[in-house]
């Protein structure tokens, strides 16, 4: 088990999933964790502080990064985990079905960044982009969520050439089908080609595994990091 204390953390889409299970490993592992999240119920200790905010919103997003970082200052650890995802075959997807995907998937931790670098740079630390198999490879029924997740690659991928060397690390992180609320209106028990829910990740282990990267020392970089049921 890695010991966290003393670094403060910041996980993005905290309510549920991936999100909820990150910020709960990362506080049992001495960290403390502000959790950012439109659903999260306010909530402030020495070791939780639970913000709620629709990260879609820039004015919302802006004045919670500055509320963070006025109150616990830079983050150490910051988890990109909010996401959407969308399962619909290529001439059903509408317009505003691949708006919603950027949105969420791009749009949101292209602002996170940019709400929290300034600050990172001077402290150093580690961002962690909770991307997708699929931002790696197409699948059926995926076009408008493959298209925000590879996109999100091309973040990532650019924030690791034009950091290297400030003292901010970044890792992206793409686990295969996870066993959350996500799948409840695609029901993969009963579809041809689908994983069973029972055979998915579970989301304590995607959390692991950005507990893992989060704890690794400083001259460490861990660029990308994939993992899926076996």
């Amino acid at each position: 088990m890695s010991d966290l204390t003393k670094r403060m953390a910041v996980v993005t889409g905290a309510s549920r999933g991936i999100g909820a299970a990150t910020a709960q490993l990362l506080r049992a592992r001495g960290a403390r964790v502000v959790g950012l999240a439109r659903s999260l119920t306010p909530r402030l200790d020495e070791q939780c502080w639970d913000v709620p905010c629709d990260l879609t919103d820039a004015g919302a997003l802006a004045q919670a990064a500055q509320a963070v970082l006025h109150d616990w200052g830079a983050p150490d650890i910051l988890v990109s985990n909010a996401g959407a995802f969308l399962l619909r075959p290529f001439e059903d997807t509408r317009p505003e079905d691949l708006e919603t995907q950027i949105a969420t998937n791009l749009r949101v931790p292209f602002a996170v960044a940019q709400a929290f670098l300034p600050a990172m740079r001077r402290a150093g630390g580690v961002v962690i982009h909770v991307g997708s198999v699929a931002d790696h490879m197409g699948f059926p029924e995926n076009a408008a969520y493959a298209a925000s997740k590879f996109a999100l690659r091309g973040l990532h991928e650019t924030l690791v050439a034009e950091y290297r060397g400030s003292g901010i690390r970044f890792c992206l992180v793409s686990p295969g089908p996870t066993d959350t609320a996500a799948w409840d209106p695609v029901d993969p028990d009963h579809r041809d080609g689908f994983i069973p829910r029972a055979r998915m990740l579970r989301p304590d282990d995607v959390a692991e595994a950005i507990a893992f990267v989060a704890a690794r020392p400083p001259h460490v970089q861990v660029d990308w990091l994939r993992l899926g049921p076996a």
